[in-house]
């Protein structure tokens, strides 16, 4: 929630990357008219499925992994109290049992929640699963030598924000009661609706106290899904999974698990990916990536192409690219100079830029247009296809710059058809048009998320992202427009410093309501409330193109990740 940058790498390594063939980008399903093209027969049990990617899974511990979810590889060996739903779109961005019998039994002021677990649940090794185990992988990613996980625990758990877990405090988190080997309880410092959602993050995997092996348990870690782990090679660049005999499908009704075996390769440049998916030859026609979008370029080679045409899975993912602008910084304080570049852009440019109409949706609203999110329809300064120069010039000259006004962009340097020089060269044609003369300052990867991420050096107007954690409004909104969440001395997402009473205490009433598609329409109302300001322009939504191999059935794509979920494909 907190970091868009690194939250598109660990979304990307475990459930949607953000790597494409010929920049970045990422997404999830609205419509899948790929599922009916996997194949003439039902899926069979059996065969190898292989995984090319571009991204290694590294850190293949549950306690360091940002995964939403559940992950992608990581689902077929972690399961989690809750997971996503496996089907395709809109279905797959509901929140569903995993481990649990439920999504989980809240007080009524959402301050604790109660699951119990499901009979006959194993490891790998023939065990029972327990509520300890579950208490005890919580606890161990609090570890500062597990680090990397989602931050959500150490913020919401009573008394857990010093916790350094169980390596050093062997009491562990009293906030997490197991009065049985079935039931576990957590306690809240405040209402959260949305936990749930929270539930399916990795973080709730099961470890067995006695069989953690620290830093290394990485190499083997004891699979509670449909396999395990026989190989790990180079921190993840090369994983072998094989069937988990323990697990039980009567206990888990979103897994299918076909494949006898998963052969992950990781390291692969994205070209060379989409080029072996394409010739589908030997083990490549049995093969998926998880990481790897096409192109511009080269889905304009496949769409042209019948036979590969029908092998592109696609997918949309709760994201947003989008103008930000620090209020603090002149003369981006008048709002009528943010009005005026709102009405100026040329979303038509822009997306043309972000590699055309098939990868990237025009947006006007700040939330991703999927009832999960909340999605409310708005455009506050309607600029049609291609901008409306004329009014943003009248906003102009109400703000004391009738002789037009000279910006800088910031922006990336990287090729990333997201906040990259492209973007930033359509937006610089756009507002020209308008009278604003803007300057494009491009900064190398590090630097610019280093600058635009800190309240002492942040920029007036940049292109910035940023992406869900779970698909629901509130890890899309508060992280960037909650004021007590902007962060002085650290890296710091509020990009707009908006600090209002009244939208602070919105977020805390939506976050309070276990009914989450009530929870829905109060987030929509709230972007469009939000939206008045002008703090940020939505620019697009990106769109995810996939390639598989020809033998690959079974295509699933949900709204939650919008990639294919490969504990749904068969091979056979």
């Amino acid at each position: 929630m907190r970091q868009p940058s690194r939250r598109a790498r660990r979304v990307a390594a475990a459930t949607v990357s953000l790597v494409v063939a010929a920049g970045a980008a990422a997404c999830g399903p609205k419509d899948n008219d790929a599922k009916a093209s996997g194949g003439d027969s039902t899926p069979r049990e059996g065969g190898t499925l292989t995984v090319l990617n571009s991204e290694a899974q590294t850190d293949f511990d549950p306690a360091r992994l940002y995964t939403s979810g559940g992950g992608n590889v990581p689902s077929l060996v972690f399961r989690t109290l809750t997971t996503r739903h496996r089907e395709n779109g809109a279905a797959g961005a509901k929140v569903v049992p995993d481990l649990a019998t439920d999504t989980g039994r809240p007080s009524e002021n959402a301050t604790v929640w109660t699951y119990t677990l499901k009979k006959g649940l194993k490891y790998e090794d023939g065990t029972p699963i327990t509520s300890a185990d579950i208490k005890y992988g919580i606890e161990r990613s609090f570890a500062p030598e597990l680090s990397g996980g989602a931050p959500y625990l150490r913020d919401w758990l009573v008394g857990a924000a010093d916790y350094q877990g169980p390596y050093k405090d062997k009491k562990g988190l009293s906030a997490i009661g197991t009065p049985d080997s079935r039931t576990i309880v957590f306690h809240l410092n405040k209402p959260e609706g949305e936990f749930p959602y929270l539930a399916t993050q990795t973080q709730f995997t099961p470890v067995p106290r006695s069989k953690d092996t620290g830093t290394k348990y990485e190499e083997h870690p004891l699979s509670s899904g449909p396999y395990k782990v026989v190989r790990n090679e180079n921190d993840g660049e090369h994983l072998v999974l094989e069937r988990n005999t323990y697990w039980s499908p009567a206990t888990d009704a979103e897994r299918k698990a076909y494949p006898d075996k998963v052969d992950v390769r990781s390291g692969l440049d994205s070209s060379v990916i989409n080029q072996r998916l394409a010739a589908s030859q030997g083990t490549d026609a049995a093969a998926v990536t998880t990481d790897t979008n096409l192109g511009p370029a080269e889905l304009a080679k496949v769409t042209g192409d019948k036979e590969l045409a029908a092998r592109v899975g696609t997918g949309h993912f709760g994201y947003t690219d989008y103008i930000a602008f620090n209020p603090t910084v002149k003369p981006f304080d008048n709002a009528k100079v943010r009005q005026a570049i709102s009405y100026a852009i040329d979303r038509s440019s822009v997306v043309n830029a972000a590699g055309g109409s098939a990868l990237a949706e025009p947006a006007t609203t700040f939330l991703p247009d999927q009832k999960s999110f909340g999605y409310t329809p708005y455009d506050h300064f309607p600029a049609g296809k291609t901008g409306n120069a004329a009014k943003a010039g009248e906003l102009l000259k109400e703000a004391g710059y009738e002789n037009g006004l000279t910006l800088t962009l910031t922006h990336s340097n990287s090729k990333d058809f997201e906040t990259g020089p492209e973007i930033a060269t359509a937006v610089q044609d756009a507002l020209k048009k308008a009278g604003i003369t803007v300057r494009l300052q491009g900064l190398e990867d590090n630097d610019y998320r280093d600058k635009i991420h800190s309240v002492k050096t942040e920029p007036g107007f940049f292109l910035a992202h940023w992406g869900a954690d779970w698909p629901s409004g509130g890890p899309f909104l508060a992280p960037i427009f909650d004021g007590r969440q902007i962060v002085k001395d650290g890296a710091n997402f509020n990009t707009g410093l908006l600090n209002d009473k009244s939208v602070n205490a919105e977020i805390d009433a939506i976050n309070k309501l276990t009914d989450l598609d009530a929870a829905a329409e109060r987030w929509g109302a709230l972007d469009e409330k939000i939206g008045e300001r002008a703090l940020v322009v939505p620019l697009f939504h990106p769109v995810y193109k996939r390639l598989y191999g020809q033998d690959v059935k079974n295509i699933v794509i949900s709204d939650w990740t919008g990639v294919l979920d490969i504990s749904q494909v068969a091979v056979k």
